[in-house]
Protein backbone atom coordinates (compact mmCIF):
# COMPACT_ATOMS: atom_id res chain seq x y z
CA UNK A 1 0.00 0.00 0.00
CA UNK A 2 1.34 3.84 -0.78
CA UNK A 3 1.93 6.22 1.92
CA UNK A 4 -0.50 8.14 1.13
CA UNK A 5 -3.40 5.71 0.71
CA UNK A 6 -2.28 4.02 4.25
CA UNK A 7 -2.42 7.85 5.57
CA UNK A 8 -6.34 8.11 3.97
CA UNK A 9 -7.33 4.77 5.21
CA UNK A 10 -6.22 5.76 8.72
CA UNK A 11 -7.75 9.25 8.98
CA UNK A 12 -10.90 8.00 7.43
CA UNK A 13 -11.29 5.49 10.53
CA UNK A 14 -10.34 8.24 13.41
CA UNK A 15 -13.05 10.44 11.87
CA UNK A 16 -15.34 7.43 12.17
CA UNK A 17 -13.88 6.08 15.82
CA UNK A 18 -14.64 9.63 16.64
CA UNK A 19 -17.91 10.29 15.34
CA UNK A 20 -18.73 6.71 16.63
CA UNK A 21 -18.03 8.08 20.48
CA UNK A 22 -19.93 11.24 19.57
CA UNK A 23 -23.01 9.44 18.95
CA UNK A 24 -22.85 7.48 22.27
CA UNK A 25 -22.30 10.06 24.35
CA UNK A 26 -25.45 11.76 22.71
CA UNK A 27 -27.87 9.60 23.45
CA UNK A 28 -29.81 9.34 26.54
CA UNK A 29 -29.35 7.93 29.55
CA UNK A 30 -32.43 5.41 29.26
CA UNK A 31 -31.39 3.71 26.12
CA UNK A 32 -28.28 2.90 26.85
CA UNK A 33 -28.77 1.92 30.64
CA UNK A 34 -30.36 -1.38 32.12
CA UNK A 35 -30.90 -0.66 35.37
CA UNK A 36 -32.61 -3.89 37.05
CA UNK A 37 -35.96 -2.92 38.92
CA UNK A 38 -36.31 -4.17 41.96
CA UNK A 39 -39.74 -5.35 43.24
CA UNK A 40 -41.23 -6.39 46.21
CA UNK A 41 -44.22 -9.00 46.16
CA UNK A 42 -46.55 -10.69 48.59
CA UNK A 43 -47.32 -14.61 48.26
CA UNK A 44 -50.71 -13.41 46.34
CA UNK A 45 -48.97 -12.07 43.16
CA UNK A 46 -45.81 -14.41 43.42
CA UNK A 47 -46.72 -17.26 41.25
CA UNK A 48 -48.04 -14.74 38.58
CA UNK A 49 -44.96 -12.58 38.86
CA UNK A 50 -42.43 -15.21 38.28
CA UNK A 51 -43.85 -16.07 35.06
CA UNK A 52 -43.79 -12.90 33.54
CA UNK A 53 -40.77 -11.77 34.77
CA UNK A 54 -38.66 -13.30 32.88
CA UNK A 55 -41.08 -12.44 29.79
CA UNK A 56 -40.70 -9.21 30.44
CA UNK A 57 -36.50 -9.01 30.64
CA UNK A 58 -36.68 -10.84 27.48
CA UNK A 59 -39.07 -8.34 25.70
CA UNK A 60 -36.90 -5.05 27.67
CA UNK A 61 -33.53 -6.79 28.33
CA UNK A 62 -34.58 -5.26 31.87
CA UNK A 63 -33.88 -8.00 34.79
CA UNK A 64 -36.13 -8.08 37.86
CA UNK A 65 -34.71 -8.21 41.10
CA UNK A 66 -37.13 -9.40 42.98
CA UNK A 67 -37.60 -9.76 46.96
CA UNK A 68 -40.82 -11.64 48.61
CA UNK A 69 -42.94 -11.33 52.09
CA UNK A 70 -46.15 -10.88 53.78
CA UNK A 71 -48.07 -8.34 53.32
CA UNK A 72 -48.69 -7.89 56.92
CA UNK A 73 -47.46 -9.25 59.97
CA UNK A 74 -44.57 -8.95 62.30
CA UNK A 75 -41.80 -11.78 60.54
CA UNK A 76 -38.87 -10.20 59.83
CA UNK A 77 -39.05 -11.37 56.43
CA UNK A 78 -42.75 -9.42 55.94
CA UNK A 79 -42.88 -6.62 53.47
CA UNK A 80 -43.43 -3.27 55.60
CA UNK A 81 -40.74 -4.63 58.05
CA UNK A 82 -38.27 -5.09 54.88
CA UNK A 83 -39.09 -1.35 53.94
CA UNK A 84 -39.12 0.04 57.20
CA UNK A 85 -34.84 -0.92 57.56
CA UNK A 86 -34.41 0.30 54.30
CA UNK A 87 -34.19 -2.29 52.42
CA UNK A 88 -34.18 -0.80 48.62
CA UNK A 89 -37.23 -1.52 46.23
CA UNK A 90 -38.72 0.72 42.73
CA UNK A 91 -41.82 -1.34 42.96
CA UNK A 92 -44.01 -3.28 45.88
CA UNK A 93 -46.96 -5.53 45.24
CA UNK A 94 -49.05 -6.58 48.16
CA UNK A 95 -52.96 -6.46 49.39
CA UNK A 96 -53.95 -3.04 48.95
CA UNK A 97 -55.19 -2.51 52.69
CA UNK A 98 -51.67 -3.04 53.70
CA UNK A 99 -50.22 -1.25 50.70
CA UNK A 100 -52.26 1.82 51.94
CA UNK A 101 -50.74 1.42 55.06
CA UNK A 102 -47.29 1.66 53.94
CA UNK A 103 -48.33 5.51 51.89
CA UNK A 104 -49.64 6.69 55.15
CA UNK A 105 -46.20 5.83 56.58
CA UNK A 106 -44.40 7.11 53.88
CA UNK A 107 -42.66 3.41 52.77
CA UNK A 108 -44.68 4.07 49.91
CA UNK A 109 -45.26 7.09 47.31
CA UNK A 110 -48.89 8.50 47.77
CA UNK A 111 -51.22 8.09 45.14
CA UNK A 112 -48.99 5.79 43.38
CA UNK A 113 -50.96 2.43 44.10
CA UNK A 114 -53.25 0.77 41.45
CA UNK A 115 -55.07 -2.39 41.71
CA UNK A 116 -53.99 -4.95 39.58
CA UNK A 117 -55.80 -8.44 40.60
CA UNK A 118 -58.76 -9.88 42.50
CA UNK A 119 -57.57 -12.90 44.71
CA UNK A 120 -60.15 -15.38 46.25
CA UNK A 121 -59.42 -17.97 49.20
CA UNK A 122 -59.31 -21.55 48.44
CA UNK A 123 -58.47 -24.69 50.79
CA UNK A 124 -56.64 -27.65 50.36
CA UNK A 125 -55.82 -31.24 51.56
CA UNK A 126 -52.66 -33.32 51.38
CA UNK A 127 -52.48 -35.57 47.90
CA UNK A 128 -54.00 -38.82 48.66
CA UNK A 129 -56.67 -37.72 51.09
CA UNK A 130 -60.07 -37.52 50.55
CA UNK A 131 -61.18 -34.09 48.42
CA UNK A 132 -63.52 -32.22 50.68
CA UNK A 133 -66.61 -31.49 49.58
CA UNK A 134 -67.13 -27.17 50.38
CA UNK A 135 -69.84 -26.20 47.94
CA UNK A 136 -72.01 -24.55 50.15
CA UNK A 137 -72.14 -22.90 53.71
CA UNK A 138 -73.22 -25.94 55.63
CA UNK A 139 -70.49 -28.92 53.89
CA UNK A 140 -67.55 -25.90 54.62
CA UNK A 141 -69.20 -25.67 58.02
CA UNK A 142 -68.59 -29.47 58.67
CA UNK A 143 -65.15 -30.20 56.93
CA UNK A 144 -63.99 -27.38 59.11
CA UNK A 145 -65.65 -28.81 62.55
CA UNK A 146 -64.44 -32.47 61.59
CA UNK A 147 -61.04 -31.41 61.10
CA UNK A 148 -57.94 -32.33 63.22
CA UNK A 149 -56.02 -29.33 62.25
CA UNK A 150 -56.07 -26.55 60.40
CA UNK A 151 -53.18 -24.62 58.83
CA UNK A 152 -54.08 -20.47 57.72
CA UNK A 153 -52.18 -17.68 56.54
CA UNK A 154 -50.77 -14.50 59.15
CA UNK A 155 -51.69 -12.38 55.31
CA UNK A 156 -54.91 -11.27 54.46
CA UNK A 157 -56.44 -14.40 54.12
CA UNK A 158 -55.85 -15.62 57.53
CA UNK A 159 -56.98 -12.32 59.22
CA UNK A 160 -59.96 -13.19 57.39
CA UNK A 161 -60.35 -16.38 58.71
CA UNK A 162 -59.62 -15.52 62.18
CA UNK A 163 -61.35 -12.63 62.68
CA UNK A 164 -64.71 -12.96 60.63
CA UNK A 165 -64.96 -16.38 58.61
CA UNK A 166 -66.00 -18.61 61.48
CA UNK A 167 -67.74 -15.81 62.84
CA UNK A 168 -70.23 -15.73 60.38
CA UNK A 169 -70.07 -19.98 60.04
CA UNK A 170 -70.98 -19.47 63.93
CA UNK A 171 -67.55 -21.93 64.74
CA UNK A 172 -65.30 -19.29 65.42
CA UNK A 173 -65.04 -21.04 69.72
CA UNK A 174 -64.91 -24.47 68.55
CA UNK A 175 -62.04 -24.31 65.80
CA UNK A 176 -59.88 -21.41 66.74
CA UNK A 177 -58.45 -23.89 69.22
CA UNK A 178 -57.69 -26.26 66.47
CA UNK A 179 -56.01 -24.07 63.90
CA UNK A 180 -52.73 -22.40 63.41
CA UNK A 181 -51.32 -19.52 61.37
CA UNK A 182 -48.44 -19.72 59.42
CA UNK A 183 -45.89 -17.22 59.32
CA UNK A 184 -42.89 -18.19 57.72
CA UNK A 185 -44.10 -20.63 55.34
CA UNK A 186 -46.80 -21.54 52.61
CA UNK A 187 -50.04 -22.95 53.90
CA UNK A 188 -49.70 -25.54 51.48
CA UNK A 189 -46.26 -26.82 52.35
CA UNK A 190 -47.45 -27.33 56.40
CA UNK A 191 -50.52 -29.22 54.43
CA UNK A 192 -48.18 -31.55 52.38
CA UNK A 193 -45.98 -32.30 55.14
CA UNK A 194 -49.16 -33.48 57.10
CA UNK A 195 -48.95 -31.03 59.55
CA UNK A 196 -52.65 -29.49 59.21
CA UNK A 197 -55.68 -31.65 57.56
CA UNK A 198 -56.81 -29.09 56.12
CA UNK A 199 -55.47 -25.33 54.83
CA UNK A 200 -56.97 -22.35 53.83
CA UNK A 201 -55.25 -19.73 51.88
CA UNK A 202 -54.87 -17.58 48.66
CA UNK A 203 -55.61 -19.46 45.74
CA UNK A 204 -53.16 -18.23 43.97
CA UNK A 205 -50.60 -19.29 46.71
CA UNK A 206 -52.60 -22.95 46.80
CA UNK A 207 -51.78 -23.85 43.15
CA UNK A 208 -47.91 -23.72 42.79
CA UNK A 209 -47.20 -26.28 45.76
CA UNK A 210 -46.84 -30.02 45.16
CA UNK A 211 -48.11 -32.79 47.59
CA UNK A 212 -51.89 -31.51 47.95
CA UNK A 213 -55.04 -31.57 46.59
CA UNK A 214 -57.01 -28.43 45.85
CA UNK A 215 -60.28 -28.58 46.72
CA UNK A 216 -61.83 -25.47 45.48
CA UNK A 217 -62.78 -21.73 46.82
CA UNK A 218 -64.81 -21.19 49.70
CA UNK A 219 -68.65 -20.77 49.03
CA UNK A 220 -69.85 -17.36 47.69
CA UNK A 221 -71.84 -16.46 50.99
CA UNK A 222 -68.55 -16.52 52.91
CA UNK A 223 -65.94 -15.92 50.27
CA UNK A 224 -63.25 -13.02 50.57
CA UNK A 225 -61.69 -11.49 47.74
CA UNK A 226 -58.58 -9.34 48.59
CA UNK A 227 -57.11 -6.62 46.14
CA UNK A 228 -53.39 -7.02 45.18
CA UNK A 229 -52.05 -3.79 44.30
CA UNK A 230 -48.93 -2.59 43.03
CA UNK A 231 -46.64 1.17 44.37
CA UNK A 232 -43.65 3.03 44.15
CA UNK A 233 -41.68 2.86 47.06
CA UNK A 234 -40.12 5.78 48.34
CA UNK A 235 -36.84 4.54 47.47
CA UNK A 236 -37.37 4.08 44.10
CA UNK A 237 -34.23 5.04 41.86
CA UNK A 238 -35.68 3.51 38.75
CA UNK A 239 -38.92 5.30 37.45
CA UNK A 240 -38.16 4.62 33.96
CA UNK A 241 -38.02 0.59 34.60
CA UNK A 242 -40.80 0.88 36.65
CA UNK A 243 -43.14 1.93 34.26
CA UNK A 244 -42.51 -0.37 32.20
CA UNK A 245 -42.61 -2.85 33.84
CA UNK A 246 -45.74 -1.61 35.41
CA UNK A 247 -47.05 -1.46 31.54
CA UNK A 248 -46.11 -5.04 31.05
CA UNK A 249 -47.93 -6.14 33.96
CA UNK A 250 -51.24 -4.84 33.30
CA UNK A 251 -51.43 -5.69 29.53
CA UNK A 252 -53.68 -8.00 27.50
CA UNK A 253 -50.19 -10.43 27.04
CA UNK A 254 -49.97 -10.49 30.51
CA UNK A 255 -53.95 -11.64 31.70
CA UNK A 256 -53.36 -15.33 30.61
CA UNK A 257 -50.90 -15.92 32.97
CA UNK A 258 -52.47 -14.26 35.69
CA UNK A 259 -55.58 -16.35 35.59
CA UNK A 260 -53.27 -19.20 34.93
CA UNK A 261 -52.03 -18.66 38.90
CA UNK A 262 -55.47 -18.55 40.04
CA UNK A 263 -55.85 -14.97 39.92
CA UNK A 264 -58.38 -12.32 38.16
CA UNK A 265 -56.73 -9.44 36.34
CA UNK A 266 -58.78 -5.91 36.83
CA UNK A 267 -56.21 -3.84 36.04
CA UNK A 268 -56.60 -1.49 32.93
CA UNK A 269 -53.83 -1.34 30.29
CA UNK A 270 -51.53 1.39 30.41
Amino acid sequence: MQPFTLFTARRALLISTVALVAGCAQQPASQTSKEPVHLMTSGGFTAAHKLLAPQFTAQTGIAVESAYGSSMGSSPTSIPNRLSQGEKADMVILARGALDDLAAKGLVKQGTQIDLVRSAVGVAVKKGAPIPDISSEDKLRQVLLNAKSIAYSASASGTYYETQMLKKLGIHDQVMPKSKKIVTERVGTIVARGEAEVGLQQVSELLPIEGISYAGTLPDSVQHYTLFSAGTASTSTNPQGLEQLLKFYTSPAAAKAIRDTGLEPIAKAR
